[in-house]
């Protein structure tokens, strides 16, 4: 269905929450902070204006993109923004696993701290099952022949007497016996399968991981990365380690506070290769993190600095839609506005997950910028103190057509994988939740 315009009602019901909403410096707040909010029916279809050219001259020029999907434009690829003062401690981006229809042999670990390698793909693990090679003494003399443990193989069995088919036929049996018997011990001691979700990207401040991504800022310096001009300003470019100035190349932000008004972008390090739309000539240009279904897990906290300066004491975690900062993501040469004919605030995609909108609030909002805008007055407790950091998941869902923002426990394990029912248990609803129901009306 198309929508030549829409109009957006708003519906939020709350669960033993209370929002009798005060206004405080322009802005308003629900009476108490919740722990989750969930923002449902993000199937509308809609438009933005997209860039379709762009110069160093001054020349930009638009296009329409239409889209539709369950939680598109959200869909499309993502990069996260974080300005200070904040300190990010670990970051894990997830998507489907290309093995997720594979149920695999739960295994034991420790609790992870960032320096376990991806799940191998499921073929590798069925070449490695098959590896393994029986040998047996019948009638003086060895026997060997290569064992599947997990079905037929496509490759008859050797030709062999009655005694070796009997030996084969013990030793495969003594084989599933044993494996059944580690399968049970393993899966009783294990408290996390192996997942549906594999962690594509991860970053840990404390050891300095930095695996699947790349730290950027929009400080483009000709003489390291990126580009600047009287145009259109800073380009993007790789951030150095504390994101006040350009690198020559990829640079792990440090294991320290993000300084007031200091904006670092985390990509992917799936650099463009002519496959990412209009990037502005000279700059530093990566894909975000794409997907209908894709989940962030941050920890992270937000420290008071005092700062009354402009965005001083004010930080932030959002999303946008990578295109916004490959082109000009502080110029009008961008599809957040589109152009001066056709504004759209946001159209092509920004999420606000945890964002201080006045100096030294301790009340975070969220908002969904996008054709159809969503967010009302309900807000997180800002975490201050850099020695109890939150852990924030958010879940981009297409089943539901949804996303969850959720403050989890202090003792959340951020693993190499989720699995479904990990991610179920975080978007199901909480006592004080908020839900935004949306309705879409098409106009003639």
């Amino acid at each position: 269905m198309k929508y030549s315009s829409a109009i957006i009602l708003a519906a939020v019901t709350v669960a033993n929450a209370d929002c009798s909403a005060f206004e405080e410096f322009g802005n308003f707040f629900c009476k108490n902070a919740v722990k989750q909010i969930k923002y449902n029916g993000l199937d509308l279809a809609g438009k933005y204006r997209a860039v379709a050219s762009m110069d160093n001259s001054g020349t930009c020029t638009f296009e329409d993109k239409d889209y539709s999907g369950p939680i598109a434009p959200f869909d499309e690829d993502l990069t996260l923004h974080f300005r200070g003062p904040l300190k990010l401690e670990t970051l894990a981006v997830y998507t489907p696993s290309s093995s997720s229809s594979k149920r695999d042999v739960p295994k034991p670990h420790s609790k992870r701290h960032g320096h376990q390698h991806l799940h191998k793909k499921y073929h590798e693990h069925e070449a490695e099952k098959r590896a393994d090679m029986v040998s047996a003494y019948i009638d003086g003399k060895l026997v060997s022949w290569e064992n599947n443990y997990f079905g037929p193989s496509t490759t008859p069995a050797p030709a062999a007497t009655a005694a070796v088919a009997s030996a084969y036929n013990a030793v495969t049996s003594a084989a599933e016996s044993i494996k059944s018997k580690v399968s049970s011990a393993v899966s009783s001691s294990s408290s996390v399968p192996a997942g549906d979700y594999e962690r594509v990207a991860y970053y840990n401040a404390k050891d300095q991981t930095a695996d699947g991504l790349v730290f950027l800022a929009n400080l483009g310096d000709p003489s390291l990365s990126g580009t600047w001009d009287t145009v259109w300003g800073s380009s993007l470019a790789y951030s150095n380690e504390d994101g006040t100035k350009a690198a020559a190349s990829p640079t792990v932000l440090k294991d320290a506070t993000i300084s007031d008004d200091v904006e670092i972008i985390v990509a992917s390090d799936k650099e463009c290769k002519d496959d990412c739309g209009t990037v502005r000539p000279g700059a530093v240009a990566y894909k975000g993190f794409e997907g209908a279904n894709k989940v962030f897990l941050l920890k992270f906290s937000m420290p008071l600095s005092g700062d009354r300066s402009f965005n001083g004491d004010m930080p932030a975690v959002w999303a946008l839609n990578g295109k916004i900062p490959r082109t000009g993501q502080y110029s009008k040469c961008s599809c957040w506005s589109g152009d001066n004919a056709s504004p759209q605030q946001g159209g092509c995609g920004e999420a606000d997950i945890f964002e201080v909108l006045r100096s030294g609030d301790t009340k975070a909002k969220s908002t969904f910028h996008f054709a159809a805008g969503i967010g009302d007055s309900h807000y997180f407790d800002r975490p201050t103190d850099v020695n109890s950091p939150v852990t924030v998941a958010v879940v981009f869902q297409e089943s539901t057509s949804s996303t969850t923002i959720k403050v989890l426990d202090d003792s959340y394990d951020i693993g190499t994988s989720l699995t479904s029912d990990q991610i179920e248990d975080i978007v199901k609803d909480e006592t004080d939740l908020d839900l935004f129901s949306l309705m879409s009306f098409a106009l003639s």
